[in-house]
């Protein structure tokens, strides 16, 4: 595998794969076709499904990337661990901490001017993947009736509430006496973009502010019929 992807030692404890029916020899190549990003499963002789991968996250309708994080890369590691570990929430609590990890590390380098990724390297990788994982709606505070197409989710050191069908983000942060409520976008940036902002009182309704912050985004790009 290109890029410096972390490997697990010999003391790792590897993340249990659902069922455990992936085979270790799978392996993945991308490359590039005319400036065309695409990525194959060489054990199954097929392209890499986006399509799938759009079902769970759509961050990037047009195709897959990497070498960075952005929102191809993104979609990207979504895809690879939706068919390798065939399990949409595993693939949705994981995807980031992938892509950050391990997609952002590829490069199309050498002779064949590709990059090759195997399952046992995908499980290596995510045996040693401890940050940045986003876990499915989990409760907690606050605890705001969202659309239909938004969800709680946890980061260690930070509430988010993540869109489903867009690369969408709220963030919450607490200070001594206030709440910090972002919208914001990762796109094909390396950080996230702030969209809008408001600055919440503590005592104040701010699951009201989250709530019209999601609408907001809901405003800028209309979900897909009956997610509202």
């Amino acid at each position: 595998m290109n890029g410096n992807v972390p490997v697990a030692s010999s003391e790792s404890v590897p993340v249990a794969s659902p069922g455990q029916s992936h085979r270790d020899a799978v392996e993945y190549v991308g490359f590039r076709v005319d400036g065309q990003a695409v990525v194959l499963n060489l054990s199954e002789h097929r392209r890499l499904s986006l399509e799938r991968s759009l079902d769970l996250v759509n961050h990037s309708p047009s195709g897959f990337e990497w070498g960075y994080s952005g929102s191809g890369p993104a979609q990207l590691a979504c895809a690879l661990l939706l068919v390798y570990y065939d399990d949409e929430q595993f693939a949705r609590e994981h995807y980031i901490a992938f892509r950050n990890q391990v997609v952002s590390q590829l490069e199309c380098d050498g002779a064949a001017a590709c990059w090759h990724l195997t399952g046992e390297e995908i499980d290596a990788a995510m045996a040693t993947l401890t940050d940045d994982v986003v876990a499915l709606a989990d409760g907690g505070r606050p605890s705001p009736t969202l659309p239909e197409n938004w969800r709680a989710v946890s980061r260690p050191d930070r509430r988010v509430f993540q869109r489903a069908d867009r690369d969408h983000y709220i963030v919450l942060g607490d200070g001594t006496d206030e709440w910090l409520v972002v919208l914001c976008s990762q796109g094909d940036r390396a950080y996230p973009a702030p969209l809008a902002h408001r600055t919440v009182a503590e005592e104040a309704d701010v699951e009201r502010v989250i709530r019209e912050l999601a609408e907001e985004s809901n405003d800028l790009i209309e979900p897909p019929e009956g997610e509202h």
